[in-house]
């Protein structure tokens, strides 16, 4: 597992914007084609406001209810993405706070998000969970099933499909989860034939494989602990 400096927030986040200019160019991608979503669970608003202040673009909240707490500490401007589960009864401030949700997994979900959402405001953008690992307790649509959720979503109102997540298992090796990586960007290439849909964004990859899935296109990764260490 690579090191990370511990002198600092900003010291850590360069570190990890390197190792992705690094990953993109070995496969001769733009480095600036892959958004880091520095994943601030459990992490203060202090150390947040610290981290974009060092040039995070992008926050990542795992669930609504802390969301909701820092964004008003936090006053410099940010695009937040909810990246955790979301439940039907927290879409309507999910719908409000942030400005990307990751982890829709099914019609109820998505429709709520639509409905929540302000029309005078731009449309959400969102992105379907796809569960290929097949744990049990993990969120997310099954392959299988992705297509009709697609489908489904692209034609509401107020909310954008723009691509799909997912979560690899927890393995020792990086290299390991690469299959996990590839399989999401198959199906996003079939998904995006069969509906005549443009899907460009995948998320994934975290702290410990987010290099392979670079390699593999993800356009978005989630690193948390590779950035702010690790958490109680």
């Amino acid at each position: 597992m690579p090191a990370y400096p511990s002198t600092s927030t900003a010291d850590r986040l360069r570190t990890v914007r390197e190792r992705i200019e690094r990953a993109a160019t070995g496969v001769a991608r733009d480095p600036a084609s892959v958004r880091l979503v520095a994943v601030t669970k459990g992490v203060d608003a202090a150390r947040v406001s610290e981290a974009i202040a060092s040039g995070a673009a992008d926050i990542g909240e795992n669930r609504v209810q802390e969301a909701e707490g820092k964004r008003d500490e936090v006053t410099l401007p940010a695009a937040w993405h909810l990246i955790g589960h979301l439940q039907t009864n927290k879409a309507k401030r999910a719908a409000e706070l942030f400005d990307a949700v990751h982890s829709v997994d099914s019609e109820r979900v998505a429709r709520a998000l639509s409905t929540h959402r302000n029309m005078e405001s731009d449309p959400l953008p969102v992105l379907i969970e796809v569960d290929l690992t097949g744990i049990e307790g993990r969120t997310g649509v099954a392959p299988d099933e992705a297509h009709a959720l697609a489908r489904a979503v692209a034609g509401m109102p107020a909310i954008h499909l723009v691509g799909l997540m997912t979560i690899a298992p927890p393995l020792d090796d990086a290299d390991a989860v690469r299959p996990y990586f590839r399989r999401l960007c198959g199906l996003r290439d079939q998904l995006e034939h069969a509906l005549s849909w443009t899907l460009p964004e995948l998320s994934m990859g975290m702290t410990d494989d987010f290099e392979v899935a670079i390699e593999e296109g993800a356009t978005i990764v989630r690193v948390g602990r590779g950035i702010f260490g690790e958490r109680g």
